[in-house]
């Protein structure tokens, strides 16, 4: 690299100071950039170790890579060309001022202190650096500079040197190619950033210097091969398309972490350097995964998982993550229950404003000269009077061929025909409907300036107040309906409208005109001269002075989307149309161009107002024409020789890019050319390069006039027209920096952050101007501080319609001095504009009020980030410089979202890398995160009535979802630091604590019982038979034909039935199979494979009957064999089963070629049918020579996905039976229905046990059914006349959503739930107090009693250890603090205070059953209201652990744990889950009082992440809530970053819209980062028989990359 050697020798002075000339002709257009590089490298060609490049941008590009370390101070800001300038005047006026230097320095005084020679010539010689730089064509150019360009690029280079890895997000292809040109629909208008919009030229060709552009390939190339310095710039992977991140997959596929102990923690700031990711020498040694059915078990914990794609990413994610960030703020954490967020500590270094207090600068005197009108009324009755046939406004037709001429003498009399009509012919004449001071709203085309004029006259001579508006083009406009609200705050009833828009407008059939959306009923009122009356010979308007009486309102759309109407008095316009013409000079019949919006703003004042004050001629171009010829309005100019054009900086880009065909251009007639957006910093480029190449054409520098305006303060200052072109403008160069914290800084020491601004010339005739600073107090700013600017005139707006209170905070502020002192006895009006006043009473504006974001207490403003954002290569990918910025609150602070129109041909990788050099580029040059930035498709986003992007409109789809961007890149990670801090762990109270009876320090111990056993009496036949085999033997001698079971079918039918004796000679056939044809031994296990039904039960105890202990297992499902059939292979192989019973249709099903293709059927052991039974019975019925001889094994897939089967023996399921028989009150009379699964657990119990063991008769019906028939259970419910039903939460689900509508037609068709007692939720879990509420409420009009519902609570080592009963109190619910759980507190808050999360308690505890809770780590008990584990002692618990596949680390102290102080000789069963217990009020059935338990979570579920216990079900929650689409949600971790899967009810293309939504919801009320979103079909998140969420199948299905999702966004 050519500079590379530069860099080692130190270069002698005067080289340098030549050089740094160089430089300044250079920026100045004296030489070429030929002619630069040709002297230069003479310069110091010397000095170089080898012959310099010829191609300029080389080196351009080196002197930018290396600006850090260059050796001289002109070479260090080489590369932007006004800071030479500035930088040769400080030195030289470092001589002159002995070290005092200015704070600023500006472009004016700069050229005065240059010596003659260097003093560069106002006039470019030629305009080659514009057409150097001009090759962007498409983007908008008011953001546009060479100097931010370079420095974006400059940013970017070294970002390169810094490599940065972002994982690609991974998208379904039906989402990619909604993007393609097929889709792509020509545009119908254009825009830039928030005002309005900018053409786009095609044909520009490729960008000729390539300054500092990076080379995308070789970026992640770097990152890839993780070399510390980047040597090349061209890289030695090159390949098309999206093979870079499919390489870096790959790669990151292939990386192993260094330490292979623990994930790491990326949650944490960590300053240790980043993870070393190397490329693997030779072979990877990688551990072959543990085969989980036919899926891989990914390893999650301590190895990186080797063959997954997402994994790879989430590596890649967690890698970038790992890197440094910015030094974390001080971060605090106080452990009281608030939890403290960060609090911004404001920076030691910060600049702070130094200069002396401002002094109020006053406008010169507004002369009155003799002839000015004493109204502008008067004087249009002057012009239209004495000069008739004077022009007054011309207007064009599309095709640029003047369509109207509109005189003064017509404007004159059609406008007293309006105001005639107004006044007469609406309403009656003792009830006229409009009276002089209502409020009209005016109604016009952007192509009809004349209608619009004559109306708006006609309303000044009627004395009513003109309201123009924009036209309604659909009922859904964008703002549209605020505009509503503000017509009808107004109290505006009549529209005046054309004949062609009222044509236009929507109609409903009727013809009508409808409402629209928001507005107030009007009657529209087209001012046509054919449709009005002629008005009496006598009748004459009343023209009065200039009094106080309001003039007009003008609307002013607030940075919230909401619609405010300034109003504006008559004096006020007069005096306002008197200041614009001493200021611009205005003189009789002059002729002045206007491309503006004549409705509103700088448009409406020159173009309407002022110009009839002065007999002015107008040649109104409209947009429509703009838009098919930008170069329209300098052909007019040349055309009509006007003295005067009023445009927007957009309108000399768009001329720029249009005009290289024209040749007869003139434009000396101009002596005034009005850069309305004058205000916007960035409208300087647009102004330089407009210069530049119209300056051949006639243009003088003096003509360009950027003036600054506010819909409250009018005109605030303009730069005057000036004959003296030695006076050249003013400039500001400040550093972005600086201005961040609201000061004036000039020289930045890091030169590529700043922002050039020109002045907008002086104060208005009249008025005085301070700065005030933006927030409290308004108390003047100093001279170097950056303040909201502040004007006091006649000539400003007086109010906000009917708004008192803003009024007062806008309208009518009183600057104060540092001392307390007021300026001015006047009031001021604030502007809304950010700025200072520069030496010379010249004014300088740097923003806006509204677009002002302040992140972590620096200011930063929408239009700068819009700049750097338009500024990154390749400048071709945002679609017109179509971009909006805008701030979001979340977590106590706002942050920066940027939402781009992407062009219609880009790809995913152009997105992609586009995004993340814009990231950089924002972080490099503003120091400022980027939440998030979004891409939509072109021309998508909604828009203003000309064409520009509807800010609020835009905020607003993106908060309430509906943006439906095609790419998303959220930085949650790099933005939010304001965090709490991690928890540290504080070492609990050991057993050494004070422990006095039943108090752990001070507090009662959380333990509780049910009823005893031993104590009730009750004549329970049953409880004398050890066994249920006996049971059975004895209820079929002693009530034979008593019906125990009832099987329903989906009509509600009894499908079959068994009696007592049945049942009893079934089992005995059954019994006999196994012992003859499976040849068993007593024993033996025998997995029984039966759809939910009666076979189940005969099976059951025909196993018990032959001394066979049985298994109960799901039926593969035969729609689904491939992923359901493994599961039963592995219990039937797990739990050592000798032979397999079933029915002959799923024996069939077993050794079916799907079943063959799923799992190796030779293994199956020998399967029974027992559709086929002897007709013997056998010798003898086994009666088991132990109660505590096993009785069945109970098989199930726990939440964490782990395959767990317990052993109860018989004591333990004759004591269950009876502890449920008991709480229920259950009797041979009673009927209970059941609708569970009976595979395991409580539900196998009720479904197969009970019944046997009581005697009632459960009336079954299989939860599959009511997928066909949802009403099937609770049918059944009312027509049996239930008292007790059981369901799981899935049953419950299905009817809250499947019989929501259907409630009246099921009470015509006499359901009737009022018998019901009790209806319990068999669950493992939480209760789903949501669910269960909106399954109370929905059925209550049915009979359902709310309370009649409540939920039952078991765990592997206890399958019931709550459930509601018939006596007993209500089941209770309590509100706890969210927050204080995560710390393992209980804190109970009232309901609906802040944080409040809802827990309803499980159920009572079952008789014989013991609950008491422990710390899980130290195994200590703990106190009531501490949450704990929830371990029980009772005689159902299970007996141990068959076997665990899954886990071999679950010991059996699951079943048999002791506390380690206090009671420490009873022997506990931990459930696993984490609860607590309360002492309530009410009294138990015995007349103690009641303790109630509360579940919150599993142990094994809870995600540990900044040191706090989460648990995924109130995350789950949250995310639910976010979006309407969002129908289930699963949350995991994987290497401590949250992965938030969420199913999508909707169009694929509100996938991305989810990403944002999900991530706020998240951090605002858990305070988390999520690291991963994953968006996916509904039924993607596995749910088990009981409804419970499989979170664990979910990621390592997701790890695996088995879950085709439609969206998964990598959180940076």
């Amino acid at each position: 690299m050519a500079d590379r050697g530069l860099e080692g020798t130190a270069l002698p002075l005067e080289v340098r100071a030549r050089l740094a000339e160089l430089e300044l002709e250079l920026s100045e257009g004296d030489i070429t950039q030929k002619g630069y590089e040709k002297k230069r490298s003479k310069l110091i060609g010397a000095y170089l170790p080898q012959p310099p490049t010829a191609n300029g941008a080389a080196v351009v590009r080196c002197r930018l890579q290396h600006s850090e370390g260059a050796p001289g101070r002109a070479l260090h800001s080489g590369n932007i060309g006004v800071c030479d300038i500035r930088e040769a005047a400080v030195r030289e006026r470092a001589a002159s001022t002995a070290g005092n230097r200015p704070l600023f320095y500006f472009r004016f005084g700069v050229d005065q202190a240059l010596p003659p020679e260097r003093r560069a010539p106002v006039t470019p010689a030629s305009s080659t650096r514009y057409h150097r730089r001009r090759s962007s064509g498409s983007r908008d150019e008011r953001y546009r500079s060479d100097v931010h360009t370079e420095a974006v690029q400059a940013a970017l280079a070294k970002h390169k040197e810094r490599k940065m890895a972002v994982p690609m997000p991974s998208k379904r292809r039906s989402l990619v190619v909604q993007t393609s040109m097929d889709a792509y629909t020509p545009p119908d208008t254009s825009s830039g950033s928030e005002d309005e919009g900018s053409v786009q030229g095609d044909s520009q060709g490729t960008p000729t210097s390539s300054q500092g552009s990076i080379n995308m390939e070789h970026w992640i190339s770097q990152a890839i091969h993780g070399s510390t310095t980047s040597t090349t710039s061209s890289s030695s992977t090159q390949s098309g398309g999206s093979g870079a991140a499919h390489r870096l997959a790959d790669v990151m596929a292939q990386t192993h972490i260094e330490n292979h102990s623990a994930p790491p923690d990326v949650t944490t700031y960590t300053s240790e350097h980043s993870i070393q990711v190397e490329r693997p020498q030779g072979s990877t040694t990688s551990r072959t995964a543990p085969k989980y059915g036919n899926a891989e078990l990914m390893e999650t914990g301590d190895g990186v998982p080797v063959s997954s794609r997402v994994s790879a990413k989430i590596q890649q994610l967690v890698n970038t993550l790992k890197r440094p960030k910015r030094p974390p703020l001080r971060e605090f954490f106080v452990d009281d229950f608030e939890e403290l967020l960060e609090v911004q500590q404001p920076d030691p270094n910060q600049p702070k404003p130094e200069g002396a207090q401002m002094l109020a600068v006053r406008g010169e005197q507004l002369g009155v000269v003799t002839n000015w009108p004493p109204s502008l009324e008067a004087a249009l009755q002057r012009w239209g009077t004495i000069s008739p046939k004077a022009p007054c406004l011309t207007t064009m037709d599309t095709n640029g061929k003047p369509l109207y001429i509109l005189t003064y003498g017509k404007l004159w009399t059609r406008s007293m025909k309006v105001a005639y009509n107004i006044l007469h012919k609406l309403g009656t004449k003792q009830e006229p409907m409009v009276r002089p001071g209502d409020r009209v709203a005016l109604v016009f085309p952007n192509n009809d300036p004349a209608a619009s004029m004559v109306a708006f006259y006609g309303c000044l001579l009627a004395e009513v107040v003109p309201v123009p508006i924009e036209v309604p083009l659909t009922r859904k406009d964008a703002g549209s309906q605020q505009i509503g609200f503000l017509l009808g705050s107004c109290g505006v009833t009549v529209a005046l409208t054309s004949d062609a828009c009222h044509k236009g407008l929507p109609k409903s059939p009727t013809g009508e005109i409808p409402q629209f959306k928001g507005w107030p009923k009007l009657l529209w009122f087209v001012t046509e001269s054919k449709h009005l009356s002629k008005p009496p010979r006598d009748w004459f308007p009343h023209i009065k002075d200039a009094n106080n009486d309001t003039a007009y309102i003008e609307y002013k759309t607030c940075k919230d989307g909401s619609v405010l109407g300034v109003t504006v008095t008559r004096i006020a316009l007069l005096t306002h149309c008197q200041a614009l013409t001493q200021a611009c000079g205005y003189t009789e019949a002059e002729t002045i161009v206007n491309v503006l919006d004549f409705k509103k703003d700088v448009g409406l004042w020159h173009g309407i107002l002022t110009s009839v004050m002065n007999m002015m001629h107008v040649i109104s171009i409209p947009y429509a024409l703009m838009k098919v010829n930008p170069l329209s309005w300098i052909q007019k100019v040349c055309q009509y020789k006007a003295k005067v054009a009023c445009v927007k900086s957009r309108d000399m880009h768009w001329a720029l890019v249009a005009h290289r065909d024209q040749r007869d251009i003139n434009l000396s007639s101009l002596r005034m050319l009005i850069v309305a957006d004058g205000a916007n910093p960035w409208s300087i480029s647009s102004c330089d390069a407009f210069l530049n190449v119209f300056q051949s054409k006639g243009l003088r520098q003096e003509v360009i006039c950027p003036c600054a305006s506010s819909p409250e303060a009018l005109t605030v200052a303009i730069r005057r027209p000036t004959d003296d072109s030695n006076q050249p403008p003013g400039r500001g160069v400040l550093s972005m920096h600086g201005l961040t914290y609201g000061v004036i800084r000039v020289d930045s020491e890091e030169k590529l952050s700043v922002l050039t601004v020109q002045d907008v010339g002086l104060v208005m005739p009249g008025a005085i101007m301070c700065s005030v600073k933006p927030d409290g107090i308004p108390q003047l700013c100093r001279t170097d501080e950056i303040g909201e600017l502040c004007v006091c005139a006649i000539a400003t707006g007086t109010s906000y319609y009917g708004l008192s209170g803003m009024t007062k905070n806008t309208f009518e502020v009183f600057p104060v001095t540092s001392s307390g002192a007021p300026v001015s006895e006047y009031p001021f009006v604030r502007t809304g504009l950010l700025g200072f006043v520069g030496p010379g009473g010249l004014v300088f504006v740097v923003g806006k009020m509204d677009g002002l974001m302040v992140v972590s207490g620096r200011r930063h403003n929408a239009d700068d980030i819009v700049a750097t954002a338009l500024a990154v290569e390749p400048m071709k990918f945002v679609y017109r410089g179509r971009i909006a910025v805008f701030s979001v609150t979340v977590l106590h602070d706002e942050r920066i979202v940027i939402v781009a129109e992407q062009r219609p041909d880009s790809t995913e990788e152009d997105s992609f890398q586009w995004m993340s050099r814009v990231l950089q580029a924002i972080d490099s040059i503003h120091q400022v995160g980027v939440y998030c930035l979004a891409l939509v498709p072109a021309n998508t986003l909604p828009k203003t009535p000309l064409g520009g992007i509807h800010l609020s409109e835009t905020k607003q789809l993106f908060l309430e979802g509906s943006l439906h961007p095609c790419n998303v890149l959220m930085c949650p990670h790099t933005c939010v630091t304001n965090l709490p801090k991690p928890r540290q762990k504080q070492p609990e109270i050991g057993p050494a604590s004070v422990m006095v009876g039943n108090l752990v320090s001070g507090k009662r111990i959380a333990q509780a019982s049910g009823r005893d056993l031993g104590q009730i009496e009750d004549n329970d036949q049953a409880r004398k038979f050890l066994f249920l085999s006996e049971v059975l033997q004895w209820r079929a001698q002693t009530t034979p034909d008593h019906v125990l079971y009832t099987l329903l079918n989906c009509r509600g039918a009894i499908a079959s039935s068994l009696t007592c004796v049945q049942l009893h000679k079934r089992a005995e056939k059954i019994a006999v199979m196994l012992l003859e044809r499976g040849h068993l031994q007593d024993g033996d296990h025998v997995a029984l494979v039966y759809p939910p039904g009666i076979d189940l039960i005969a099976a059951f105890y025909g196993c018990l009957y032959a001394g066979c202990v049985p298994i109960t297992v799901r039926p593969p499902h035969p729609q689904n064999i491939a992923t359901t059939l493994p599961t039963v292979k592995m219990i039937v192989e797990v739990s050592r089963s000798a032979c397999l019973m079933t029915t002959q249709l799923i024996c069939k099903l077993l050794r079916s070629r799907e079943a063959a293709a799923a799992v190796d059927v030779r293994a199956w052991p020998p399967i029974l049918d027992t559709d086929d039974l002897p007709k013997k019975r056998p010798a003898q019925i086994y009666k088991p020579s132990n109660p505590d001889t096993l009785a069945y094994l109970d098989f199930s897939v726990s939440t964490t996905g782990m395959l767990a089967g317990v052993k109860m023996c018989h004591a333990a399921t004759s004591a269950f039976c009876r502890s449920i028989k008991l709480q229920c009150e259950l009797y041979p009379s009673r009927e209970v229905a059941i609708c569970l699964d009976p595979y395991c657990g409580l539900g196998f119990v009720l479904w197969c046990l009970c019944s046997v063991y009581s005697g009632h008769q459960s009336i079954l019906i299989p939860p599959s059914e009511l997928e066909t028939n949802p009403a099937l259970w609770l049918l059944a419910v009312s027509q049996y006349k239930v008292r007790d039903t059981f369901c799981s939460y899935s049953v419950m689900e299905l009817c809250t959503k499947g019989l929501g509508s259907q409630t009246e037609s099921l009470k015509a068709r006499g359901l009737d739930l009022s018998r019901v007692r009790t209806c319990v939720v068999v669950a493992e879990e939480r209760p789903r107090i949501a669910l269960t509420q909106s399954f109370s409420k929905l059925f209550k009009d049915l009979g359902l009693h709310p309370r009649a519902v409540s939920t039952s609570f078991g765990c592997r080592v206890n399958l019931a250890i709550c459930l509601q009963g018939t006596s007993g109190p209500d089941p209770t619910t309590v509100y706890v603090d969210m927050r204080a759980l995560r710390h393992d507190r209980v804190r109970l808050v009232e309901r609906g205070s802040p944080h409040s999360l809802p827990l309803m308690e499980s159920g009572k505890i079952l008789p014989g059953v013991r609950i008491i809770i422990a710390n899980p780590e130290t195994k200590g008990p703990l106190g009531d209201s501490h949450l704990g584990e929830i371990w029980v002692h009772s005689a159902h618990n299970a007996s141990g652990y068959f076997t665990i596949y899954g886990d071999e680390s679950l010991q059996s102290d699951h079943f048999n744990s002791r506390l380690s102080f206090g009671d420490t000789q009873t022997v506990w069963a931990r459930t696993g889950y984490l609860g607590f217990l309360r002492r309530t009020e009410l009294t138990d059935a015995n007349g103690e009082r009641h303790d109630a338990l509360y579940v919150v979570g599993a142990l094994d579920e809870a995600m540990e992440l900044r040191g706090m216990r989460y648990h995924p079900i109130d995350i789950e929650t949250s995310v639910i809530r976010a979006h309407k689409s969002v129908t289930e949600c699963a949350v995991f971790t994987w290497t401590n970053l949250l992965v938030v899967v969420v199913e999508l009810d909707g169009s694929e293309q509100e996938a991305l819209d989810l990403v944002p939504l999900v991530t706020n919801v998240v951090l605002e009320e858990h305070y988390l980062v999520v690291g991963v979103v994953v968006v996916v079909d509904i039924g993607v998140i596995p749910i088990n028989s009981r409804g419970e969420k499989q979170r664990m199948h979910l990621r390592d299905g997701f790890l695996a990359d088995q879950l085709d999702p439609i969206y998964v966004a990598y959180n940076m």
